[in-house]
């Protein structure tokens, strides 16, 4: 996952500049149908149910990742096609966007499915 300006401004003024950065508590696993970039906040899900599930990090030397599944409701309308994630510090509305990463293969979520990320496969590295 690559981070976003925001996170990567936040850690210089905070690492360089001595400025104030909160950890934000909960952390959001969030799904687009059009990828995100750092200059474009992409296109996220909406409706059949959808909303944003809760994702716990865990960080061992330079990597961090999904230390549980991410699951989400089963989808009463489709979604479209997944093509990305990413990682917000809110459950709605204009959250900041930490991180985010296009699908190493696309989902297309229609009625009845469920979208979920093992364990372990959502992979966020400095290197």
């Amino acid at each position: 996952m690559a981070f976003t300006n925001y996170l990567e401004n936040k850690v210089l003024d905070y690492v360089f500049s001595g400025g104030s950065f909160s950890q934000p508590g909960t952390k959001y696993l969030a799904l687009y149908t059009v990828a995100p970039t750092d200059s474009s906040a992409g296109t996220e899900v909406t409706g059949g149910g959808y909303v944003r599930q809760t994702v716990t990090l865990t960080t061992s030397g330079s990597d961090t990742t999904n230390s549980g599944a991410v699951e989400y409701a089963t989808a009463t309308a489709g979604y479209g096609t997944v093509v990305a994630v990413a990682v917000l510090d809110g459950s709605s509305g204009s959250a900041n966007m930490l991180a985010y990463a296009s699908l190493t293969a696309n989902k297309t979520i229609g009625v009845g499915d469920v979208f979920r990320v093992p364990a372990g496969d959502l992979d966020i590295s400095l290197n």
